[in-house]
Parts: structure tokens; sequence; C-alpha cells
């Protein structure tokens, strides 16, 4: 067939690199960011950090979508935070 290649599936035109940003899950940023998931989703909550991509889906909810320029931020983000439990209140 004119349209298969050397392997399984139609031939698809190569989308160029430069056209597509690359972008990357929520669980994939916390890992490149060096936090975790459950980290990040905090951020997102208290609004420390916002990715460039908001997809809504049902219910509410938002995909969201990272990209290096937002990972670098969320590494910003991170900077600044100090680790550690909370002090508890009135013990010394």
């Amino acid at each position: 067939h004119a349209f298969r290649s050397g392997t399984y599936g139609p031939v698809r035109p190569e989308r160029k690199r430069s056209d597509m940003k690359k972008t990357y899950s929520t669980q994939q940023a916390a890992r490149k960011m060096g936090v975790s998931f459950r980290t990040l989703n905090r951020w997102l909550a208290l609004g420390l950090i916002r990715p460039s991509i908001a997809i809504p889906i049902d219910r509410g909810r938002t995909l969201w979508r990272w990209t290096d320029a937002d990972i670098a931020k969320g590494r910003k983000v991170k900077a600044k935070q100090h680790p550690g439990p909370k002090p508890k209140a009135g013990k010394r």
C-alpha cells in the first residue's frame, strides 16, 4: 500500500519540533522541579504558581500543561520555600 511505512500504521507527515512546544503533565513537572506531586498541587491551590496552559475539563476541573519556562518558575518557587514541619503554636 502507498500509505504504509516499514512499520505498522499509516505514514504521518512529520511535524517540526519548533512548531510544537514541549509540555509536561503536573506529575512530570513536579519531578523536573524536584518536588512531590502533592507539593505542586498545594502550590497551585495556594496560587504560588500557575502553568501557562490550562485546559478546562469536566466538573469544573482543569488539566494543567507545563512548559520548560513554567518549570523554571517552579524551581524559583521551590528555592523560596522553607522546608520542614511548621512550629506548633504555644510550644517551645
